[in-house]
C-alpha cells in the first residue's frame, strides 16, 4: 500500500464525482442557498433515505419556504408533507419548534454559528456544520456516518464518534478541503465505499487505502 496522500485522494474524488449521484441536501443549496432550507432540509435527512429527503423537502418548501410561514403550518400538515421520512412526526414538531424560535428570536434569520445553532432542539453537530458550510460557505466540517466511517477505513483518523473525527479532522485536513469533504464523502459512501462489502475493485483509491475493518469486498 503506497503512502496516504489526502490531496491526491481529494483530487480523485472530485473526478468521481461527476459520476455519483449529489446528495439531497446539495442539491436543496445549490438550487436555492436558502441556510433555512438547508437546516430543514438536513433536519429531514437524519436517518432517512436521500430520495425520500428530496421528495420530502420539495413538499414542504412547496407548502412554506421561510421560518414565517413554516410556523403556521399545522404539525401535522408538516408531518403529512415529509412523509415516509424517518421519525417523520418528531421531525415535524421539531421544525415547527425551529421555526417559531427563528422568528421570534433570530428576526426569521438562520445563525450562521455552530454553537448558536447547536441550541435548537434536534440540532447537532453535523447540522450545525452542513448550514454553516452549505447555507453560508463558512469554514465548517461537517462529519456525518459516511465521513466518520470512511476517514477511519482509509486510515486517515482512529476515533471512535463522528464528534471525535471532526475535531480531528479540524487539526489534520486542510482547510481548503473542509466544506467539500462531507458532499464528497456522502457521495461515495452512497455510490462505492458502502458500509458493507464496498466496491474496492472499482476504487480508484484502493491502493491508498488500509481498508481498516473491511472484511469481504468486491
Amino acid at each position: 500500500m503506497s503512502v496516504f496522500d489526502i490531496h491526491a485522494v481529494m483530487a480523485i474524488l472530485r473526478e468521481e464525482y461527476r459520476f455519483w449521484k449529489t446528495p439531497a441536501v446539495t442539491i436543496v443549496a445549490q438550487c436555492d442557498g436558502s441556510p433555512f432550507k438547508v437546516l430543514i432540509s438536513c433536519l429531514i435527512s437524519l436517518r432517512t433515505k436521500d430520495e425520500v429527503t428530496a421528495r420530502a423537502s420539495m413538499s414542504l418548501f412547496e407548502r412554506a419556504s421561510t421560518p414565517e410561514a413554516m410556523q403556521s403550518v399545522p404539525v401535522d400538515e408538516v408531518a403529512d408533507l415529509i412523509y415516509p421520512a424517518g421519525f417523520y412526526r418528531n421531525k415535524a414538531l421539531q421544525i415547527v419548534e425551529i421555526s417559531r424560535r427563528l422568528t421570534e428570536e433570530y428576526g426569521g434569520n438562520v445563525p450562521d454559528e455552530i454553537d448558536e445553532l447547536l441550541k435548537f432542539k434536534g440540532v447537532g453537530r453535523k447540522t450545525a456544520n452542513l448550514v454553516v458550510t452549505l447555507g453560508y460557505a463558512k469554514p465548517g466540517i461537517c462529519v456525518d456516518t459516511h465521513v466518520h466511517r470512511i476517514c477511519n477505513r482509509w486510515g486517515y483518523v482512529a476515533t471512535k464518534n463522528p464528534d471525535e473525527t471532526e475535531s480531528v479532522l479540524r487539526k489534520k485536513l486542510p482547510p481548503g478541503y473542509w466544506i467539500e469533504i462531507n458532499d464528497l464523502l456522502v457521495a461515495f459512501g452512497q455510490n462505492q465505499c458502502h458500509p458493507v462489502s464496498p466496491r474496492c475493485s472499482l476504487c480508484r483509491l484502493s491502493g491508498m487505502c488500509s481498508k481498516v475493518g473491511v472484511g469481504m469486498s468486491r
